[in-house]
């Protein structure tokens, strides 16, 4: 409900409740004006005392409304009083028809059938009529007819204004109801809002929490692929060096050592920054491959080759890192579990993938039991396999113990 609606009906309250004490005194002060019309002493002493009646009970229904919240019987006993004093008022002096007007205004409040709102509305209407006829008691057949002429043409009037207050009353209520409609749906509106604002902050600290653990899982990956497996390369070399007494062969081991450690503390780099490797940072695919597996061999110096099948394509770069660093991965699984005398690479360019296979004839395993995890390791075949399917592939394992162990990866081939 509007402001306006508001004040409208905290003003059509106070006519209604001061209406018959301004039609009252109006009536009475016309009266008083013309005392010849109420010549006769005794009918002022009984207009008189209609005056103190109509008060005195206009009075007690002022303490007795404030009881009642709708229409009942004792609202339709005090409606039906007034009209009584009020005819008889209309009777004394017609100036009172004033006052009998007051059922047209209360009759809504006061009656509570449509049909008792009806009667007495026409109720009201008959002393108005005979007042306007001229006044009771009525002289001759041409006041007869006025009356009668009269009573039809205030009842067709009230007729009509009754039809238009009812139409505009339906109106105000299916507005109401529009506006209550819309409040509740403001506020079913709001409460989603809010919902949706929680919710939201909610995905949003998920989706934070998620992206730290996965920049943590992603830093835990790249430093096993790099420090990890340099610290290993590293000590390797220097395990050689303790064991030989042969300058040149010390010299050389150390020297591989210290390319190893170069290469992992840039590869440490890149990594923390979420770059590409260093062996993609000037060659494609199969040449940093081909590089990783030669520079395996001469480590390990285990028999290893590398072949390439279909013509080479240029890949998105998450595809290329994540291919060399599960070869680097599968490489370094070989050298440390698989004790093979050779192994092989495959990269394949296919119709829509890329695959690579690494391929050893070492001691092999069965993957339905995977061995245990010693601490020494590093992510293995869990940590190849997330990689995998962090870029839409997948990673596949057949071994068998003493037929080595073959690793095949797959990812769609995605171009820059």
């Amino acid at each position: 409900m509007t402001t306006a609606d508001t004040d409208l009906d905290r003003h059509w309250a106070t006519v209604l409740r001061w209406h018959p004490y301004w039609l009252l005194a109006t009536s009475a002060l016309l009266a008083a004006a013309r005392p010849e019309v109420t010549p006769a002493t005794d009918e002022r002493v009984a207009v008189g005392v209609l005056i103190v009646a109509a008060l005195v009970l206009q009075l007690w229904w002022e303490r007795a409304r404030r009881l009642r919240t709708g229409p009942d019987t004792a609202s339709a006993t005090y409606f039906a009083l007034r009209w009584a004093v009020s005819s008889v008022l209309t009777w004394l002096n017609p100036f009172f028809a004033f006052f009998a007007a007051t059922g047209y205004l209360d009759n809504n409040v006061l009656l509570r059938k449509q049909r008792w709102r009806h009667a007495g509305a026409f109720a009201s209407s008959l002393p108005l009529a005979a007042a306007q006829a001229g006044g009771l008691p009525f002289r001759d057949t041409g006041q007869w007819a006025l009356f009668f002429g009269m009573l039809l043409t205030n009842n067709a009037l009230l007729t009509l204004i009754g039809y238009f207050v009812q139409h505009e009353e339906e109106r105000s209520a299916a507005r109401a109801a529009t506006i209550a409609e819309l409040e509740r749906t403001n506020t079913a509106l709001q409460q989603a809002l809010d919902e949706n604002a929680a919710l939201q902050a909610q995905l949003v600290l998920q989706a934070r929490e998620a992206g730290v653990v996965e920049e943590r899982t992603r830093l835990a990956a790249e430093i096993h692929d790099t420090i990890a497996q340099g610290l290993a390369g590293i000590i390797t070399q220097l395990e050689v060096v303790s064991h030989t007494s042969d300058p040149a062969t010390a010299h050389e081991h150390v020297d591989r050592a210290a390319a190893l450690a170069r290469h992992s503390l840039g590869e440490a780099r890149r990594s923390v920054r979420n770059l590409a490797p260093v062996g993609l940072a000037h060659d494609t695919l199969p040449q940093a491959l081909r590089k990783s597996v030669g520079q395996w061999a001469a480590q390990t110096e285990v028999r290893a080759e590398f072949t390439l099948v279909g013509r080479a394509q240029e890949l998105h770069g998450e595809l290329s890192a994540t291919l060399l660093r599960i070869t680097q991965e599968a490489l370094a699984n070989a050298a440390r579990h698989a004790g093979a005398s050779r192994v092989g690479v495959t990269l394949s360019y296919m119709d829509g993938e890329v695959t690579l296979d690494v391929r050893d004839d070492g001691r092999g395993f069965d993957p339905l039991r995977p061995p245990p995890r010693t601490g020494t390791g590093g992510f293995g075949l869990d940590g190849m396999r997330a990689r995998a399917e962090r870029v839409a592939g997948s990673l596949s394992v057949e071994s068998e113990p003493g037929h080595g162990t073959a690793i095949s990866t797959r990812l769609p081939l995605v171009r820059p």
